[in-house]
């Protein structure tokens, strides 16, 4: 497919996206620019990303450091977010390329993260504290990463006695089988829960491409789309 088809495609896509985020808002009552749209790139070319910010997105995430590192050096018009699992070995080279990181999910990763931030700071790489959502988990599966609600507040608090790290709000992942809405209204309340002793933490991000008006029902200002705007994927990338 030529380039020229492809961004083609992709407008396409982007404006079906955007129409169900709209119409989605305006059935809960909410302003469109409430609510921001993360390209989720993983396993996609950073052709891909760099057509999108053409189009205007503004916003991209990925999953993988390994990944994601490249496509940041190579697109450089982009806010980039971590939004998969990060290992703690993997920090310094996280805040190298990420705006936020959307999937801290303990106290060692918090403190790995803040680590690596004071490290770039301080070879000339980074000026600015990272901002973080924590990750929960909405039905305390293990494996699936995600702090557990009964232990969100603890976390919040180290988090945001991290000079380095700058909350931001949480993140969560609608439990596979489970009913989203049901999920998502139980995040609403762990947020509000959130904003009384850290009411800067204002961001949620929920909602994919499959429960994106779900979750804007219940309160997300984050919704992060893949399939639905750069279609089925292929093998993960090596």
């Amino acid at each position: 497919m030529s380039a020229a088809d492809r961004k083609a495609e992709l407008a396409e896509n982007l404006a079906e996206v955007e129409e169900r985020i709209a119409d989605a808002c305006r059935a809960a009552g909410r302003a469109r620019e409430e609510v921001k749209l993360i390209a989720i790139t993983k396993t996609f070319p950073a052709s891909d990303a760099a057509l999108l910010a053409e189009l205007g997105v503004t916003d991209a995430g990925e999953n993988r450091d390994q990944e994601a590192g490249p496509k940041a050096a190579e697109v450089t018009g982009l806010r980039w977010h971590m939004v998969g699992r990060l290992q703690r070995n993997k920090a310094r080279s996280v805040v190298g390329w990420a705006h936020q990181v959307q999937s801290l999910d303990s106290a060692r990763l918090a403190d790995a993260l803040a680590k690596a931030v004071v490290s770039a700071r301080d070879a000339g790489k980074r000026d600015e504290p990272l901002d973080v959502l924590i990750q929960v988990s909405l039905d305390d599966a293990p494996g699936r990463g995600g702090c557990p609600l009964a232990e969100l507040a603890a976390l919040a608090d180290r988090v945001a006695h991290a000079e380095e790290l700058r909350l931001r709000g949480l993140m969560a992942v609608a439990p596979l089988g489970a009913d989203p809405a049901a999920a998502f209204e139980r995040l609403a309340r762990a947020a509000e829960g959130l904003r009384k002793d850290h009411p800067n933490a204002t961001e949620v991000s929920a909602g994919m491409s499959h429960d994106l008006e779900q979750a804007i029902t219940h309160g997300s200002t984050c919704v992060r789309v893949g399939t639905a705007l750069l279609g089925g994927r292929g093998l993960a990338s090596p």
